[in-house]
């Protein structure tokens, strides 16, 4: 048993892969949380050494700040295109991408498609919270029908808008696609179950596997005008039907 100065037990300590820099991310943000399980996994794994993120523009682009490993930016949209570079030339280190849906739904969508299509042997790490949290609570290609934002006031049209892109399920098809799965970080279980799609990521990357993508369906209390509690109530009840949580394109030994 793990214990304090006091004689208490010890049930969490954060990971050496976390600095001490203090997170920018708003009150109930699922960011900060998925930075958290990702670097517990890369540090239970042993892999800390051996691995490289690449963050983009958006909510993310202080990752660099937060995570203890090393780390690459990237143009705007340009993470896995980044993330296929640094694994082609150090194809020994374990890779990773970690995105919005700002960016790897919409002015990446290319370099997504392209990246998993080619079966590239990175992982993918993409944020879904329907809504550009960082420049403005804009439309977001994941903005669900009749979805307000500062620039869809009225609801999102989709006979005007096009319908919210399902990115996980369209790259789910691609036969350079190992493992795509969808998960979130609001509950305990959740987290648990996102940290066991993580682990077997870098698992399926070390065998050389091909392309892992794992959506995490977030929310975004600034962006909605919500509290962190009224956000995580409206995700389940809107974006969940949607998007619904759970593995999409399951290898052999996952069944």
């Amino acid at each position: 048993m793990n214990t304090t100065t006091e004689g208490m037990e010890l049930v969490y300590e954060k990971p050496d892969t976390l600095t001490e820099t203090p997170m920018h991310y708003c009150p109930g943000c699922g960011h900060g949380v998925a930075h958290k399980v990702l670097m517990e996994v890369i540090e239970e794994m042993g892999i800390t050494q051996d691995t490289v993120g690449v963050a983009p523009v958006g909510c993310s682009v202080f990752a660099y700040m937060y995570m203890n490993v090393d780390m690459q930016e990237a143009a705007h949209g340009r993470a896995s295109a980044a993330a296929t570079g640094v694994k082609r030339v150090l194809p020994e280190k374990y890779v990773f991408s970690y995105q919005g849906d700002g960016d790897l739904a919409a002015i990446g969508t290319a370099e997504t498609i392209h990246t998993v299509n080619r079966g590239e042997n990175i992982l993918m790490v993409f944020i879904n919270n329907g809504i550009y949290g960082m420049t403005g609570g804009q439309m977001a290609p994941t903005s669900l029908e009749g979805m307000k934002t500062s620039t869809s006031p009225y609801g999102r049209e989709c006979s005007t808008m096009g319908s919210p892109l399902k990115m996980t399920e369209l790259i789910a098809h691609l036969p350079g696609a190992y493992y795509v799965t969808r998960q979130s970080v609001h509950t305990a279980a959740a987290v648990r179950k996102l940290k066991k799609a993580l682990k077997f990521s870098f698992e399926a990357q070390k065998q050389k596997k091909g392309t892992c993508f794992v959506e995490i369906v977030s929310n975004c209390p600034s962006g909605w005008k919500m509290t962190p509690l009224e956000a995580n109530d409206w995700m389940e009840k809107n974006m969940f039907p949607y998007f619904p949580p759970g593995d999409i394109k399951v290898p052999n030994e996952l069944k």
